[in-house]
């Protein structure tokens, strides 16, 4: 099996994509450059929370107003502070009388703030969830502190997708955690019906298997083994992880992935590389439960560039 794995491929065998829908996919992408803002009547109207009745002093915005424009600042790139003046231009331009969020205001709500993915989904079907990590680095010290070399850390970040890339979870974790540790806490935020489960090598572990079968029995489960992975006669829930060791074994690597449909994986890999583009390579936030909410307003975003168009391809060789 060891031998399957380092067969090299062949650029002859790769197949050729053609983009079939270019002048609405190009008309989408230009689309996602406009920068024409607006507030609805009904953003209007909850800028400012609603009476609870509750002892102490009220909060003087709604969570819609400080993810409002904690997501334009990530838009944009701004520091808090800039996008509190930017904010603060967009409601005098549109002649509002709406107060701005301050920038400790915005610093200070961002750590208990709780906002959903908004993910559109047909109701009732199956998708395909793959799921991967990448590494984000964190605003920290400089490299130099007292004349002697600092690190600086960085955080996970988890993100689980559908066969579309429309991303269906986020969360973070610090750095020495485990990839597949963390797959319970993506299907806790959707719990949606599971098709598949696609994962890589960092995902090659029983509870990865049973928390796919969990969800629905039925599933399929493409994980890519380990180089030196073993057959399991013990755990019921590696069934078909013997499979694929096996279908490996005598058809190759290759024939492997082309036929189990572990080829979704790259769905996953363009959505990080979409995050990176778009969002940035860092996070912004300083506190690990501002920074949760920030991965999950840059999945908001990137959902929404989605949602204005995508590329149809069709293999033409």
């Amino acid at each position: 099996m060891k031998e399957s794995h380092k067969r090299s491929r062949s650029p002859k065998t790769k197949k050729i994509y053609r983009v079939k829908n270019w002048s609405q996919y190009d008309r989408a992408l230009r689309n996602r450059g406009d920068i024409t803002i607006w507030l609805s009547e009904e953003a209007i109207q909850a800028w400012a929370p609603k009476q609870n009745g509750k002892q102490g002093r009220p909060k003087k915005f709604s969570d819609l107003a400080i993810e409002t424009v904690l997501t334009l600042r990530l838009v944009f790139h701004l520091p808090l502070r800039q996008a509190e003046g930017f904010v603060h231009s967009l409601l005098a331009m549109m002649d509002l009388d709406l107060p701005t969020p301050d920038h400790t205001t915005l610093s200070r709500r961002s750590s208990s703030l709780k906002p959903v993915l908004k993910y559109r989904a047909c109701p009732g079907e199956p998708v395909h969830v793959i799921v991967d990590s990448t590494g984000l680095s964190i605003h920290g010290e400089g490299p130099w502190r007292h004349g002697k070399k600092k690190r600086r850390g960085w955080r996970k970040l988890h993100v689980a997708v559908d066969g579309k890339g429309n991303l269906l979870a986020t969360t973070l974790s610090r750095e020495t955690s485990r990839d597949a540790s963390r797959v319970p806490r993506l299907f806790d935020i959707y719990s949606g019906p599971v098709a598949s489960l696609t994962g890589d090598r960092g995902y090659d572990q029983a509870s990865v298997y049973r928390a796919g079968l969990d969800r629905n029995s039925d599933a399929d489960i493409v994980i890519h083994p380990r180089v030196n992975g073993v057959h399991s006669h013990r755990k019921l829930e590696l069934v078909q992880r013997n499979g694929h060791l096996e279908r490996i074994a005598s058809g190759g690597i290759y024939r492997w992935r082309r036929e189990s449909g572990y080829y979704r994986q790259s769905g996953v890999e363009n959505a990080i590389y979409r995050y990176k583009t778009i969002i940035g390579k860092r996070l912004r936030a300083r506190g690990d439960g501002a920074r949760e909410a920030e991965v999950v307003l840059g999945g908001n975003i990137l959902n929404r560039c989605l949602d204005l168009g995508r590329p149809v391809s069709v293999c033409v060789g």
